[in-house]
């Protein structure tokens, strides 16, 4: 549980996401992941994010696991109905996973399998109050466990959202606060003035808020994202940087670098790094810091 001794001792955590194979062949997650062993808190494992079909964040989890890593299970409500999130979470722990995250997971219209129907059969507070009570020994039928699970629970918080109020965005997290969440993973970002509002509204001795640094991969996804990603701001001056770089791949390596070492500075419990497919990227991003 080495993120959460990282918590508790008041330590700045690195947290890695790592994509598990759409697929069987886990050579690639699992060297990527082995390269940057022991200067990773955790590896957050997403559970087909974008609403794109691959290995579960269950399986993926238990891969790194059994290499001696730890990792953070995401898990969320449009997947499965309440009966098999609470079995997935059992398993989980069973095997040695204590950290998880819980989300809602995005429509599967955005996704390769456009024709899925969603099943959220609970919500997202509904999902942690089920992790609590069977943290405390009973299923969401109130039938008693035979051996209670224990997780250090994560999830997500917008914390640049636009055309949203700081003061309704900490509403909603503190009521995930109360369901039992320790950590919360933002959106990516590239500058702290987008979150000032947000920060300036929140306990940091209540919440660990984890901003997301984004690996760009080129000037084009850099003005992508500023043009069509929502709650995410990208400075135009970083777009300058990028666009007179003659190496423009390390250019924004760098950036990556530079970002997680000033969000240490700033004081932020942790970052989560991630790299969508560069994981090979890891070690020069941390290598940097």
């Amino acid at each position: 549980m080495q993120l959460k001794r990282r918590f508790d001792a008041g330590e700045f955590a690195i947290l890695a996401e790592m994509e598990p194979p759409k697929g069987v062949d886990v050579s690639t997650m699992t060297t990527c992941a082995l390269k940057v062993k022991g200067k990773v808190d955790a590896f957050v494992v997403p559970e087909m994010s974008n609403a794109v079909m691959r290995m579960s964040s269950l399986g993926g989890a238990m891969i790194l696991q059994s290499k001696g890593m730890d990792t953070v299970m995401q898990l969320n409500c449009r997947d499965r109905n309440r009966i098999a999130l609470q079995a997935d979470l059992l398993a989980a722990c069973a095997c040695g996973i204590s950290n998880v995250m819980a989300v809602t997971g995005e429509d599967p219209s955005f996704g390769d399998h456009f024709q899925a129907r969603s099943v959220y059969d609970i919500d997202l507070l509904e999902l942690l109050g089920a992790i609590g009570n069977l943290q405390k020994g009973k299923d969401m039928a109130g039938i008693e466990l035979s051996g209670a699970p224990q997780f250090l629970v994560g999830s997500t918080v917008n914390a640049g959202a636009k055309g949203k109020s700081p003061e309704l965005v900490v509403e909603e997290m503190n009521k995930k606060i109360d369901a039992g969440v320790v950590f919360f993973i933002s959106p990516p970002l590239f500058d702290l003035s987008a979150i000032a509002p947000f920060m300036k509204r929140v306990d940091l001795k209540k919440a660990k808020i984890i901003p997301t640094v984004l690996l760009l991969k080129s000037l084009g996804m850099a003005r992508y994202m500023m043009r069509n990603v929502d709650d995410v701001y990208v400075p135009e001056s970083l777009l300058d940087r990028i666009q007179k770089s003659a190496d423009k791949v390390r250019e924004c390596t760098q950036i990556a670098s530079e970002m997680v070492t000033l969000l240490k500075q700033e004081g932020f419990s942790g970052v989560h790094i991630a790299t969508l497919g560069w994981e090979h990227k890891l070690p020069e991003i941390i290598g940097r810091i």
